[in-house]
């Protein structure tokens, strides 16, 4: 596999722990130009330089909380101004949140970072990618999209909030973003990827609260999988020969399958996808 993806590049969020820093390392092992967004200065710098003395591949990042409008365009306009081109967007950053909390620009957290973060990051970087055709879109979901509604009066908790639930509906309109930014880049030479990494063992819900911290952590380690697996399906869809051109399709376990009936509705996507420009041109 090394050589893969020599003189690609790749941004990826969230990759400071879990399947996100497996996957940075393994792409950069393969020899791509690795970019990673973390939200934790001293985290960012002692990822880089692991990544380095392990793989030889020295790994750039920028620290931005993605979590607010100011952290994506940052990111974006960061990305931008030091690099000519973009192969792979990895859009990995994500939390679960159960109680509700509010973002510096008045989101709820979870719709914010596991959905807004996503689809204004990826807009914000698009020309890039299409200037730099082939090149690939991976967003990471998750299988708790199943069994979710996207329900557009109470889109961010409002009325009432339960943390799985905000969680399930954002992995559902990740999943709905994907289709429907695959269908508007037809033949643009950029595809567009969703993956359901499993059950992974990672820090991904252990920020809320210690009863609830001592929970997940026995959980994770009894019935989730290790990063390295979690990270497998995303390193195959940013770097895969299999699937150039392979665009609008919802991966496990290096897979293509069907997800839920919900996130096929075109009506949904097309509204979702409505809803948050308007969100983001009011709070911006």
């Amino acid at each position: 596999m090394e050589g893969l993806m020599q003189g690609k590049t790749v941004l990826l969020t969230g990759g400071t722990n879990g399947i996100g820093l497996v996957t940075a390392r393994e792409l950069a092992r393969m020899g791509a130009q690795v970019t990673i967004v973390g939200r934790n200065l001293q985290k960012c710098r002692a990822v880089v330089e692991a990544i380095d003395a392990e793989t030889g591949s020295p790994v750039e990042f920028i620290c931005a909380d993605l979590s607010t409008l100011a952290g994506i365009k940052h990111t974006a306009s960061s990305y931008v101004r030091s690099h000519p081109k973009l192969n792979v967007l990895v859009n990995n950053a994500g939390g679960v949140f159960l109680k509700r909390r509010i973002t510096a620009d008045g989101f709820e957290m979870t719709f914010a970072l596991n959905h807004l973060n996503y689809f204004l990051l990826t807009n914000l970087l698009i020309d890039l990618l299409k200037v730099s055709a082939p090149a690939r879109v991976v967003n990471v979901a998750s299988g708790l999209h199943r069994g979710a509604t996207l329900d557009f009066d109470n889109l961010q908790g409002e009325q009432n909030y339960a943390g799985f639930r905000a969680y399930g509906q954002s992995k559902l309109a990740n999943i709905l973003f994907t289709y429907e930014l695959a269908r508007r880049l037809e033949k643009s030479g950029v595809t567009v990827n969703a993956v359901h990494p499993g059950y992974v063992n990672t820090g991904l819900s252990l920020n809320n609260g210690f009863f609830f911290r001592v929970f997940a952590k026995l959980s994770a380690r009894l019935f989730g999988r290790k990063p390295e697996m979690g990270a497998l399906t995303s390193i195959y869809l940013a770097s895969s020969p299999e699937v150039e051109g392979v665009t609008g399709k919802y991966f496990s376990d290096c897979k293509p399958e069907d997800s839920s009936i919900e996130s096929y509705d075109k009506t949904t996507a097309e509204r979702l996808w409505r809803t948050s420009l308007e969100l983001i041109g009011k709070a911006g």
